[in-house]
């Protein structure tokens, strides 16, 4: 039998935290629940999470501490909880490595369907390709190999997570080719992504600061359209 797959749940309100458990556990998955930032650091640390739920408003150390600590070791999928509804919120959120948010009060089963859409975006692909060459993509001074998951930039292994990887192999894979947020959101996080095109815009501009345009190539806008990775040395 397949090991339970398990959720750290961070909220300092105890009563939430154990309902969003029962929802869980109802779903087969194994769950933690830790009422503060520190808590949830050693957490992390001893359970080894699949998913953290992460509540923005905690004790001492804020959830958005806790989501750059985190990210600072590893890609673990994070959602973020709150109360607080602004844009700028969630896309701090969201520039910080969340890959989803929800605001209180939620549905149980949108929780629950947020958490497997998640989770399911984190499962290796499974793929009849034999081979690699088929999954790496080469410019000057960048290689993205989605076989592995590595990026090679100006000779330095890159860090960063999944989506980011996938979505800069996309474009690179389709050199000049332009490609709609909305596009870019069906083919990276699929259909049943629950989210809307300010995702894809947050995980360009992470990808810019991590991968500088190139005198060859460069991720570029297409101003009121979309983005296109740009190739001058065909």
């Amino acid at each position: 039998m397949a090991a339970k797959q398990k959720i750290l749940i961070v909220d300092d309100d105890n009563n939430i935290a154990e309902l969003i458990s029962l929802y869980l556990t109802k779903e087969c998955f194994d769950t933690k629940i830790v009422n503060d930032g520190e808590e949830a650091l050693v957490a992390f640390e001893q359970y080894n999470p699949n998913l953290i739920l992460l509540d923005l408003m905690l004790p001492g150390i804020d959830g958005y501490q806790v989501c750059r600590e985190v990210r600072a070791k590893a890609n673990v999928p994070i959602i973020m909880l709150s109360a607080k509804g602004e844009i700028f919120d969630k896309v701090l959120g969201l520039e910080l490595g969340a890959d989803d948010y929800m605001m209180k009060p939620f549905d149980s089963k949108e929780l629950v369907a947020r958490v497997k859409a998640v989770l399911r975006r984190y499962q290796p692909t499974k793929t009849e390709e034999p081979t690699p060459e088929l999954k790496c993509v080469k410019y000057t001074d960048l290689v993205v190999n989605l076989s592995n998951y590595s990026v090679i930039y100006q000779g330095q292994a890159v860090d960063m997570p999944p989506k980011e990887l996938e979505l800069l192999y996309f474009l690179a894979a389709s050199p000049n080719q332009v490609f709609t947020r909305e596009q870019l959101l069906d083919h990276i996080w699929g259909y049943e992504y629950i989210g809307d095109t300010r995702t894809v815009d947050v995980h360009v501009k992470r990808l810019r600061e991590k991968i500088k345009d190139h005198a060859n190539w460069s991720l570029a806008t297409v101003w009121g359209i979309g983005y296109k990775f740009e190739v001058r040395d065909l």
